[in-house]
Formats: structure tokens, sequence, C-alpha cells
């Protein structure tokens, strides 16, 4: 095992778990880059190695979700919704189910990340709108939309990789994982409303007074029409990336808006810090560590409840210590040796997904929110932890029980 990749990524994990980094003035994917050179500068991977450990479509789909969002930024979209919102909740508690639920349900359908995408920047608006406090409404946001990404292998990265490697079908991993979908975004509501009493409590009413001059328009149409149709060819089986990144430009044509306007809403810095965290990853993956973990904690898929709990646990430590993509890539050869692969690619695709709440960076929703919401001060890595580990913990145990009792 190599000491040197397993002492970057602790470095570089740690790094990145903080908001800002003191007096270096580092961000988080000013960490990333730094883990990702110091890969390459100390011999963990080779310059050619570290350029092949980024993934690619994985950057893709996040450039061309970004895009298709920026349209509606530009067209003042979530103005609109700002306005609508407030009337239909009305207090705090209830604009709280709106977001968990709204987030969860759209998720299944447009991926966890593009729902954050799309959403941080209304949620930010409600906040400041009726100056309520921040977090319990950006983790509503976060954790609603990874928990109901569960739902459908177009859900989030995770579930399309999964269906594709383990070879699931659409309808079939839908009707197992549906009920798991709406037990966990049960779980997760009343989780946020537990943690989060008191501050809801002191929270005035909402807001309700609507804009007259904000409204649905043409512009709107079309652009949530080509969301939709990316929708459905991802359901149809087309590429994740190249469906996004297609929808993207067929908008900047149909729009000829000028690009330069558009550019500015892309996030790159959020590219950047997957990219470096993909570098990271694969030099950790290559120290032996774990395959070290995966010798001490087997997996299995036919031991019934203990044996759904047991995989169903490495499954939520590994999606949290390389994050959720990566890990499917090092665990594929080992799930393709199990008595039941099927079973244990559905199992990975619901425990990698429940993971995602775990920690700040357990999935990339999380840090879009995170890094989205800066100006109503985000969040950190132990604010997200204090509701996202009961919420992880509590989903991925009923998702375990509930696949030893259909699979």
């Amino acid at each position: 095992m190599s000491s040197v990749a397993v002492a970057i990524f602790l470095v570089t994990y740690a790094l990145v778990s903080a908001r800002r980094i003191g007096h270096l003035g580092l961000d988080r994917p000013a960490a990333a880059l730094l883990g990702a050179v110091a890969c390459v500068a100390f011999g963990v991977l080779s310059p050619a190695a570290a350029v092949d450990a980024v993934d690619g479509h994985t950057l893709l789909l996040l450039f061309g979700v970004m895009g298709m969002g920026a349209f509606l930024v530009l067209d003042d979209f979530f103005a609109v919704l700002e306005t609508r919102l407030s009337p239909l909740a009305r207090t705090p508690r209830r604009l709280l189910g709106v977001i968990v639920w709204g987030a969860g349900l759209l998720s299944a359908f447009i991926t966890n990340d593009a729902v954050c995408l799309l959403g941080a920047p209304l949620v930010v608006r409600l906040i400041q709108r009726n100056a309520m406090p921040a977090v319990p409404f950006l983790l509503a946001l976060a954790t609603g939309a990874n928990t109901g990404s569960v739902a459908t292998l177009v859900g989030n990265p995770q579930n399309m990789l999964c269906g594709q490697l383990g070879g699931l079908e659409y309808l079939e991993y839908l009707v197992i994982a549906a009920p798991v979908a709406i037990m966990g975004l049960a779980i997760n509501h009343a989780v946020l409303l537990l943690i989060y009493r008191g501050a809801l409590r002191g929270t005035p009413a909402l807001d309700r007074e609507r804009s007259p001059a904000t409204r649905l328009t043409g512009r709107h149409g079309v652009t949530l029409g080509v969301m939709i149709a990316t929708a459905v060819i991802y359901t149809l089986g087309g590429s994740l990336a190249w469906t996004a990144a297609g929808g993207f430009v067929l908008l900047m044509l149909v729009h000829r808006r000028d690009a330069s306007a558009v550019w500015r809403h892309v996030d790159w810095s959020l590219l950047l810090f997957f990219a470096g965290l993909f570098v990271v990853t694969e030099g950790l993956r290559r120290s032996g560590a774990t395959e070290w973990l995966f010798a001490a904690l087997p997996l299995h898929t036919s031991g019934g409840v203990v044996g759904q709990l047991t995989t169903a646990g490495v499954f939520l430590l590994g999606s949290n210590v390389v994050s959720n993509v990566p890990f499917i890539l090092i665990v594929q050869d080992r799930l393709m040796t199990l008595d039941d692969p099927a079973a244990a690619w559905t199992t990975l695709a619901v425990v990698s997904t429940f993971a995602g709440n775990l920690t700040l960076l357990g999935s990339a929703a999380n840090v879009i929110v995170a890094e989205a919401s800066r100006d109503v001060g985000g969040f950190g890595f132990w604010q997200h932890l204090r509701v996202g580990l009961p919420i992880a913990l509590l989903t991925t145990t009923m998702g375990a029980l509930w696949l030893a009792l259909v699979l």
C-alpha cells in the first residue's frame, strides 16, 4: 500500500471539507487541484495517468446541465417560481416540505445534480426575501434531491452507471426503488423537521405578495421542453452526458443569445473541483488501499437480512471514502464475481445514492448547493453531517431491509 497516496487523499479530503482554508485562501476547487498536482509531483500517478483518471463523461454532464440551466437563469425563471412558492407554502415549515418533496420527485427524472443546479438560486432568493435561516432550506434541497433520485436509473450519475455496468432494466428497477424513494423522502423530511424545529418555529410567515411583472413566457416553455426531452432520451437509453450537451447546444441555437452571457452562468470552478477529485481518487485506488478495504469487508448478496445490511454498510462507507461514482468504478470487478450480480448492482445503486447524504463530499449535489449558496453563508462539513448522518443511516437501513424483502 502506498502511504504517500493515502496521505495525499487524506490531506485533500481534510482541505475540501472546510469552506476556506485560513490564510491560504484556498477554496474546495483549489484544494482538489492541489491534491491532483501533488499526486503527479510525488509520483503517485504519471501525468498521462492523471489525465486519464478524469471522468470526462461526468464533467460533460455537469457542463451540459449547467448550460441548459443558464437559460432559465437569464430569463428570470427562478424569479417567477419565487413569487409563487411563498403563497403556496405560506409558512417556513411547509416550505421546507415543498423543497424536500419537490426536489426529490423532480430529481428522479432530471437528475439530482440538475435539480440542485437549477433550484439553488431559487432557494437562496427565498431565503433572502423572507429573512429565513439558510441552512435548513439549503439542506432540504440537497438531501431531498439525493434521496428522491434513488427512484430511477436516470435519477443520478451513479444510478446510470450501475444500470449500464450491471445491465439493469429501467422498469424493473423502478418497481423496486420507487417505494424506497417515497419512504426515504418521508424519513428525510422528518429528520429535518426534528433537528430544525426550533429555528422553524421562530421564523415568521412567508412574504406572500406576488409581483405582477413575473410570469412564465414562451422562452421558458422552450427551455423546459428541451430539458424534458433530454430526460426522455435518458430514459430511452441515450448517453447522459452527450444528451445534456446536445440539449445545451440546441438551446443556444434556438434562443440565439450572446454566448458570453451564458458562459458567466457555468460554474467552471465546480468542473475543476471534480476533475481534481477524480485524480486524487485514482491515486488512492492505485495505492492498494481499496483492495485492502474489500479484503477486510467482504461483500454478500445471498445472506438475507444480515447479508444485505453488511453489504449496504460496505457500500455506504466506500461511497463516502472515495465518492460514489469513483467507488462504483472501483468495485465493479468485485460485483461481477458474486452469486447474484444483478441484486448487488441494485443494492449498490440504492445505497450509493443514500450514501450521498452522509457527508458534504458524498454527492455532487451537496457541493453544488454549498457553493451556489455562498451569498447566504452556505453550509460547512459539520453542519451537513449533523443532518446527513441520521438521514443516510436511516434511509440506508430502510433500503437494505426493503431489498432483503423483495430481491
